[in-house]
């Protein structure tokens, strides 16, 4: 799809931002006004087609081919006059994201007016919408795990720990939670110590006979997210009081606790955000959790998130358009581009 005429350039725009956030399932795109600080919406669009990955990392114009009629419907709907600044947040930009860094603000800037762009990671805008531009650390847990903190009033940038992917890392995410409960419910079906009946018969119901399990998840192209799908499973054997099922949540937890330890602030009383969709789960991960985290970083205050990675992308966009922006710039993490001074 075409791009859509520039509006809005300049001054015009300055009434409103854009926020994007890009990821697993798709596309969620929200405005927000430039001077309202909470950045609260004002209207959404949202794309359940994913964005591509391909040989040279996440695909600018498909993002973009999605991206441009939705701003253009959000602008007529709000009576915005163009944007005064985006952010575009996106599961792995900052490994896979060259191609969105080199095209976006240059083609958002054609289309839309766009002055000011930001190009942050989804853990960026997760922590943006947990805690806004506050000091601490943000814990985001789904199919994978990562945590990132950082304090704007210290020296330094980002701390991140974990995200390295379901073959990698990523423990005590989704992935590995589920996998974790195949591996028993294997061992159970093997007669090996450390099995778990529960789990076997869980697994048997959600995947068939338990001979045929490697050859039904290694061909996928979507195995974190197959394996992802199991941790509801160990939550729930977990709740009915099989051993090993809670075994491996307080494991998952105790994962999750060290990536947070790791990038918290040393300053007393800061602030740790957890978020994400592994945290449906429900009791069985919070109840080890809040154990865990209490004994790595008993000077911490663990919260709720204010708000999500959308929230996140609209809040570094207001700031942005506002000369308000705190949080570290970085070149992978959250790249920023701003006019060019004048003469």
């Amino acid at each position: 799809m075409g791009e859509t005429p520039a509006r809005g350039r300049g001054a015009a725009g300055a009434g409103h931002v854009l926020g994007v956030d890009s990821g697993g399932s798709g596309l969620r795109i929200a405005v927000a006004r430039a001077d309202d600080e909470a950045a609260r919406p004002l209207a959404v669009r949202v794309s359940r087609e994913p964005v591509r990955t391909g040989p040279a990392g996440i695909d600018a114009g498909h993002l973009l081919s999605q991206l441009l009629p939705a701003a253009e419907e959000l602008r007529r709907e709000t009576g915005a006059d163009g944007f005064a600044a985006v952010c575009v947040g996106a599961a792995g930009a900052a490994t896979l994201g060259d191609e969105l860094r080199a095209r976006l603000p240059a083609a958002l800037a054609t289309a839309l007016g766009v002055r000011h762009c930001a190009l942050a990671a989804d853990a960026v805008t997760a922590y943006a919408g947990a805690l806004g531009q506050r000091p601490g650390a943000v814990l985001v847990a789904g199919t994978g795990a990562v945590a990132l903190g950082t304090d704007p009033a210290a020296p330094g940038g980002w701390r991140r720990a974990d995200g390295w992917g379901h073959l990698l890392g990523d423990c005590g995410g989704g992935a590995w939670l589920g996998r974790a409960g195949l591996e028993a419910a294997l061992r159970a079906y093997d007669g090996r110590s450390g099995g778990s009946a529960a789990l076997l018969a869980r697994a048997e119901a959600v995947f068939g006979p338990p001979g045929a399990l490697p050859g039904a998840l290694y061909p996928r192209a979507d195995r974190p997210a197959v394996l992802a799908s199991f941790a509801p499973e160990v939550a729930g054997c977990a709740t009915a009081g099989d051993p090993v099922a809670l075994g491996l949540l307080r494991a998952a937890a105790g994962h999750l606790a060290d990536a947070a330890a790791a990038v918290c602030p040393s300053a007393a009383d800061s602030a740790v955000a957890c978020t994400g969709g592994l945290f449906g789960l429900g009791e069985p991960l919070w109840a080890p959790l809040r154990t865990a985290l209490a004994e790595r970083l008993p000077r911490a205050r663990a919260t709720v998130a204010a708000g999500s990675p959308l929230d996140g992308a609209l809040t570094i966009a207001a700031a942005l358009a506002g000369d308000r922006l705190t949080l570290p710039v970085d070149g992978k993490l959250l790249q920023i581009t701003r006019p060019a001074p004048g003469p």
